[in-house]
């Protein structure tokens, strides 16, 4: 039988298995021991092919894992199509800088990315529409929902459909809130917003997708407060800002910074309102933050 490994513990790994046209039965597998032997670990997403030992029991064995169509570090997981960075529009607010960095995280990875603003049942103001507005003029799709009414679940559930995803963002956003939203299978537990520092506690503390019927997954991660931009050099960065990639021709000089150069395109652009500022002003953040750091390698 064939399957996708939906998590592991200790050892074990379930395994989500369609038989024929019923619905879906997880096993709990062991991996063979020649993966020990030729140093293969399984990993969460990984498609494969099992051997029944005790159908009763849903008991069995792994014994081939399919060819990876894209493997993450962090989390480890196989096989994913997409992200879902999510922020919420308010409590606590979103900080952009951070939501940049996921994008740049996901865009080395090159994992397409949706951006779902969440709890729009409290943005009396309309800033989550504001918000969208600036990353979609940047490429990105973006929506906003309320995990607490529903609203907007449609729309997110159709961009997830056929497709394994992995939800990004920080604590207390309403991450595990939307997953439950999306599926009825696995309730994830929740957690309540610190008054004093506007920010959440950790409520997800493992890898697992969770099946939302048909070919159709989502996983929870546990939620980061900062990220390191690993691998990254200060050179690169403009590439993973898809926005500026029009007015580059304008730039005066090859492999301008858009820092302080004259006669730049890009820096133009955002005088002109054409370019974000917003994104423009992480980008410089990012690109001195990198060149300190490249000081001291």
């Amino acid at each position: 039988m064939q399957g996708k490994i939906i998590r592991g513990i200790g050892g074990l790994y379930y395994v989500d298995v369609r038989p024929g046209d019923g619905p879906s039965e997880v096993y709990e597998c062991k991996a063979r021991g020649s993966f020990r032997r030729e140093r293969i670990k399984p990993l969460v997403g990984d498609d494969v092919e099992i051997e029944a030992l005790d159908g009763a029991r849903r008991q069995g064995v792994i014994t081939d894992i399919m060819p990876r169509r894209s493997v993450l570090v962090r989390p480890a997981v196989a096989n994913v199509d997409q992200a879902l960075v999510i922020f919420s529009v308010l409590r606590p607010k979103p900080s952009f800088n951070l939501l940049d960095r996921f994008l740049i995280m996901m865009g080395q990875q090159e994992l397409p990315c949706i951006i779902c603003f969440n709890k729009e049942d409290i943005d009396v103001a309309g800033e989550g529409r504001s918000f969208c507005e600036t990353y979609r003029q940047c490429g990105y799709r973006s929506l906003t929902v309320s995990a607490e009414k529903g609203s907007g679940m449609d729309e997110l559930r159709g961009l997830l459909t056929g497709k394994t995803t992995v939800t990004a963002g920080p604590s207390g956003v309403g991450k595990s809130s939307i997953v439950n939203r999306l599926q009825t299978g696995v309730r994830m537990e929740t957690g309540n917003i610190s008054e004093k520092i506007q920010r959440g506690k950790h409520t997800t503390r493992r890898t697992e997708l969770i099946p939302m019927g048909g070919n159709t997954f989502i996983m929870d991660t546990p939620g980061f407060s900062s990220l390191e931009l690993f691998d990254m050099t200060k050179e690169r960065l403009a590439g993973f800002f898809p926005e500026f990639s029009r007015y580059e021709k304008d730039c005066r000089f090859v492999g301008c910074a858009h820092i302080k150069e004259t006669e730049c395109g890009v820096r133009g652009a955002v005088s002109r309102g054409e370019v974000s500022r917003l994104r423009y002003d992480n980008y410089c953040l990012l690109y001195e933050e990198l060149k300190e750091r490249e000081k001291y390698k």
